[in-house]
């Protein structure tokens, strides 16, 4: 094309053009509204062209999309600045907003191009460092969504992380649980104090007491000669979260109860009672109700615990937050390895298209080893066999041949059953079959779950 062809384009062809940049530009009026983004927006914030145009800067800033703000900065000194700013998904990019001007010589449009920052390295003081951490920190635990259902869970996360009530997450294993729990801390008032996690699936039952309420001096045989300070004291003024809840046995249930009722507790072995401030939030994939019926869990602890009640819906039922969330891991891990890996265009659209039954933990371990195993671009060719194979088909795509049939059924009952149970001896006790076969087909099978 000669240079003088270019006054022939259209201005949606140059429009398209400005789409296929690896870098962002927004456009916006002196009113501060966007009028124009393109693609790169995406990958950077999670938000389609059309969810950002129209909507004014502050606005997004606000919602915490990216900081800092650069905008009333230009309006006051009306010259280019540049800064480095954070994205919601965790990248960084280094910003430019240049102003432009009408006859009266006031601002008139603001474009604006952000360029990822790519092996950034600096030395930085401990202060810059702490500041650092404490950003990673809020970004990490922000919860990245465009789902309508998923941001009231969010408005109402916030509204009872002000209070002291006890809270029941519920939802399947991978759905984000955790994260929510540590949301919630971190808005309320014990956001300074410790934020501990107990496992209750994966720490042998008869030791979860003695790591719950701790010990007295000499309690039982091997035990910790000064005694040891549980977890429930160790967290005071803090919050406690308990994980997989159900896995309790029914005499811890009873205890756990009083700590709730009456904030107190005894440690093993000891009769002196010990008084404890401490916020206590539960997550279960199971169902409680059920187990309550069959006599598995106590009915007054469900109940104790039941006073917030949250539920997070599975990756499949909030699938327009596959694409932020996809892009908020890469930048996690390219930064973690110390790469610039990208996500081809086809490889995010079966992405959307997949199932998920793993969920967010299965996205975020998959994404991880692809940033380790992948070329400079992570494309189709990338991806996991099987789970190519089950976007192809449909999972609800009748098998060729049996032996496919029999290997997909076999994939899914050894994932359902690793994701519940955490465990190979466990697995090999839930599908009655020995435990070396269990822990070669958990390798085979489950690389991408936690």
């Amino acid at each position: 094309m000669e240079p003088n062809q270019f006054s022939n384009l259209d201005m949606g062809t140059l429009l398209t053009i400005l789409d296929y940049s690896s870098d962002e530009i927004f456009v916006l009026d002196e009113n501060r509204k966007i009028i124009f983004v393109n693609n790169a927006c995406e990958k950077h914030y999670g938000l389609k062209k059309e969810d950002v145009i129209g909507r004014g800067s502050e606005e997004l800033v606000n919602e915490g999309y990216w900081t800092p703000s650069i905008f009333p900065t230009i309006l006051d000194q009306k010259a280019p600045i540049f800064v480095k700013q954070k994205t919601v998904l965790g990248a960084e990019l280094l910003t430019s907003a240049i102003p432009i001007f009408n006859e009266d010589k006031e601002v008139k449009l603001i474009v604006t191009t952000a360029r990822e920052v790519q092996n950034y390295k600096k030395l930085i003081t401990p202060d810059e460092k702490l500041k650092k951490d404490e950003e990673e920190d809020y970004f990490a635990t922000r919860m990245v969504t465009n789902n309508k259902k998923m941001k009231e869970i969010r408005r109402f996360a916030f509204k009872v992380a002000k209070t002291d009530s006890t809270i029941l997450i519920q939802g399947e294993s991978g759905t984000g649980k955790g994260v929510l729990a540590r949301h919630v801390h971190n808005m309320s008032h014990r956001k300074e104090n410790p934020f501990l996690t107990l496992n209750c699936a994966a720490i042998p039952a008869h030791l979860i007491e003695s790591e719950l309420f701790g010990y007295s001096a000499g309690s039982f045989t091997g035990a910790n000669k000064e005694g040891k300070v549980g977890l429930i004291e160790s967290v005071e003024g803090g919050t406690l979260f308990l994980d997989e809840i159900g896995e309790l046995s029914l005499p811890l249930q009873a205890k756990l109860l009083q700590v709730i009722q009456d904030k107190s507790f005894i440690p093993i072995g000891s009769t002196t009672e010990k008084k404890v401030d401490i916020r206590i939030i539960a997550a279960t994939n199971q169902d409680l109700i059920e187990m309550v019926k069959n006599r598995q869990f106590r009915e007054d602890l469900f109940y104790r615990l039941n006073v917030i009640d949250l539920k997070l819906p599975s990756l499949k039922e909030r699938k327009e937050d596959i694409i932020p969330l996809t892009y908020k891991f890469l930048y996690k891990f390219n930064e973690a390895y110390n790469v610039n890996k990208v996500i081809s265009e086809e490889c995010i659209d079966l992405f959307t298209r997949y199932d998920w039954p793993g969920n967010i933990r299965q996205l975020q371990n998959l994404v991880e080893r692809l940033v380790i195993t992948s070329d400079d671009v992570i494309d189709v060719g990338d991806l996991p066999p099987l789970m190519y194979d089950q976007i192809e088909k449909g999972e609800d795509a009748l098998p060729a041949t049996m032996k496919e049939a029999v290997e997909q059924t076999k994939a899914k009952m050894i994932r359902h059953s690793y994701e519940k149970h955490r465990s190979s001896r466990k697995v090999a006790q839930d599908l009655q079959i020995s435990q070396t076969q269990a822990s070669k087909l958990i390798r085979e099978y489950c690389m991408d779950v936690d």
